[in-house]
């Protein structure tokens, strides 16, 4: 999910404090390593354990290609309709209502208890990961890592960071889990801080599982719409009242509406 221009946002339970938001930022992997040994001994004072420190950043490296994709978002600038088709809403439409029809019952339960349809999660499910089949293959870890240390959303990426530390934490989240560019996770693209806020147990097994839980992912997506203003039984296509959760979801104006158009088209408004 591509959530990366909602900045302000403010991470209570796990606060930054003075001196990991002072760590030397940088623009280039020269100096990543020791951010990372800087970052180590700092988030133990944070609220993460050292072990859980150790384990998550075994692996983490400098990653370039995150950094490639974070500079070129260029699909956000095309037409609607250009967006669209660069994005396949019509097989999105067309796959998401078998979707749709395929798990009934989880999208009834899903608007009884969070007043979304099923139309606006689809779509979402569709245009994040063609409904799971391709969820990314960045390691998640080091792209977030990655955005902490480089200059440009030092401050937001730490967040996800630290976000993404407890998740490993209380085991939702592997440390070799792979996802997409900028660190989003499993089926619907959430940032680890959004996992941490809006992630919802769909299936009952005590864990939230964005990657190999279908209910969880949807469930959690429901929870997201509705913690930013979805209104049950409200309108959601742009001037209506539940569309305020769409602009919640993506900043990308293009985005709100490409969602608005699929979800109407699958639910058949």
């Amino acid at each position: 999910m591509n959530k990366l221009l909602l900045a302000g946002l403010a991470f209570t339970a796990l606060t930054i404090a003075g001196p990991a938001a002072a760590q030397q930022c940088g623009n280039d992997s020269s100096g990543f390593n020791r951010w990372v040994q800087d970052f180590k001994q700092i988030a133990p004072s944070n609220g993460i354990s050292p072990a859980v420190v150790e384990r998550a950043f075994a692996s983490v490296s400098y990653n370039r290609a995150t950094i490639s994709a974070d500079r070129g978002q260029k699909s956000f600038k095309l037409s609607f309709d250009e967006f669209l088709r660069k994005r396949g809403a019509t097989t999105i439409i067309s796959q998401g209502k078998k979707m749709k029809s395929a798990n009934a019952s989880l999208f009834d339960r899903l608007e009884r208890r969070y007043g979304v349809p099923a139309g606006p999660i689809i779509a979402i499910w569709g245009m994040e990961t063609g409904f799971g089949r391709f969820m990314g293959n960045q390691h998640t870890l080091s792209a977030v890592a990655t955005l902490a240390y480089d200059c440009r959303r030092s401050d937001y990426f730490t967040e996800q960071l630290y976000a993404a530390l407890k998740l490993v934490a209380r085991g939702d989240l592997s440390t070799t889990a792979k996802g997409a560019a900028h660190g989003e996770i499993g089926q619907t693209q959430f940032l680890p801080l959004n996992v941490i806020r809006y992630g919802a147990d769909g299936d009952g097994d005590g864990h939230v599982d964005m990657v190999g839980s279908r209910a969880d992912a949807l469930t959690s997506t429901a929870n997201f719409l509705k913690g930013h203003g979805w209104v049950a039984g409200a309108g959601y296509q742009p001037g209506q009242p539940s569309f305020v959760a769409i602009q919640g979801w993506n900043a990308a104006t293009v985005y709100q509406r490409a969602i608005a158009y699929m979800g109407a088209e699958i639910d058949g408004k």
